[in-house]
Parts: structure tokens; sequence; C-alpha cells
């Protein structure tokens, strides 16, 4: 990695990956019920679909063990194309996520964490299964976790808060799209004295690309 990088610490759940929906369908599978009577519009512990803390981590035990929620869940809009223009532009995509939560389960999270990250064209450097977050080094954060937002603020680093229905208190920067996050990373990339290049014309870009080239 050039020392003059602009290191980029990104989440994955809620922010490249739709961890609500995928969800969703998972628990109105298993209690029977309807999807539509699970509002998306949902606090961090999941209390408006009648969870408790043991029931939450039963069905994401399941979901993750058994129903390969980290495999099959839907990617943000936008997410794959924004992370290739900030690639190309120089800055290191380290993926950061605590996704080794399930006891037994780790062999199954990180072979569909890779899968999935392959399967929707994540560009990245690094990847990291922690939970202690401002213990990786980076020049910026995105998180949607209000806890994570909190310590890695406290901590001294610069987060963008992913935009979800369950963190709209906490205050400061802010993105609700993808778009908005790449214009934020390049706008502190170029603060900080990091060399970054905007995509030139004709160049050959998009997630797809490697496809592209495969089928030429």
């Amino acid at each position: 990695m050039d020392a003059n990088s602009f290191v980029f610490g990104v989440d994955l759940d809620g922010v490249c990956g739709d961890y609500t929906a995928a969800f969703r369908t998972i628990v109105a599978d298993e209690l029977g019920v309807s999807e539509e009577s699970l509002t998306l519009e949902r606090s961090w512990d999941f209390r408006e679909w009648g969870l408790d803390a043991e029931g939450f981590e039963r069905l994401h035990r399941l979901a993750v063990v058994e129903r390969n929620l980290f495999r099959d869940m839907p990617a943000i809009d936008g997410v794959s194309d924004a992370l290739w223009r900030l690639s190309d532009a120089g800055v290191w995509i380290r993926v950061i996520t605590h996704r080794l939560y399930v006891n037994w389960g780790h062999e199954t999270a990180i072979a569909d964490t890779v899968s999935w990250l392959d399967r929707h064209r994540i560009p990245y450097r690094d990847l990291c299964f922690l939970g202690a977050k401002p213990e990786v080094q980076a020049d910026a954060y995105i998180d949607d976790g209000p806890h994570n937002i909190i310590g890695l603020r406290k901590a001294g680093n610069t987060v963008i808060t992913f935009d979800q229905p369950y963190n709209r208190d906490i205050e400061g920067l802010r993105a609700a799209s993808w778009t908005e996050v790449e214009d934020i990373v390049l706008g502190l990339a170029a603060e900080g004295g990091h060399g970054v290049q905007v995509q030139l014309p004709g160049i050959d870009a998009g997630a797809d690309r490697l496809d592209r080239q495969r089928d030429a």
C-alpha cells in the first residue's frame, strides 16, 4: 500500500448489503407471518418485530448457518460501481465486518461473505473480521451501527453514517446513497492531501469490467 493511500473502512451489513430485507424474509418464513407485517422502519434491536434478545440471536444464527443469509442478501443500490470508482481513484478499500458473531458458524460466515463480495463485484484490498473497529487503521469509515459510529468517533475517527431508520438520531457526517458516499470520500481524500484520480473518459470502468473482458 502506498503511504499516501486513503484507507476507507467499509462495513457490510446495512451499508453494502441489505441485511434488513434479507433477514425479514427469513424471519417471516420462520415465524409464519407475512413480510409486510415486519416493518422496514425498525429499531436496532428489532423490537417492532416482536423479537427479544434471545429471539433475535436464535433467528440470526439460523439465518447465517442454515439459510445462508450472508451469501444471499441483496446488495445496496449502487455500492459496487461506487466502490470501483473509488478504488480506481486510488482509495484503498478495507472491508471491516463483525460477522463472526455466531459460535460454530465461522466457516459458513467467512465463506458466504467472500462468495457475496465476489458475486456482487465488490472491490477490496483487505477483509477484516472483528468487532473492535477502532483497532483497524483507516482514514475514514462508513457504518450504520449506532454503537460502532459512536465508538469510532470517540476514538477520534472520521465516520460517515450510512442512513438507516435506527441511526437517524446520530448527528454528523451522513450519506443516504452510495453516490453521496463517493462524493464525501473523494472530498475527504482531497482535503487530507491524498492523491486521488477521478476516472477519465474512455477508460474501462464499472463493476462488470471483468465479465466484459472475459466475454470479449
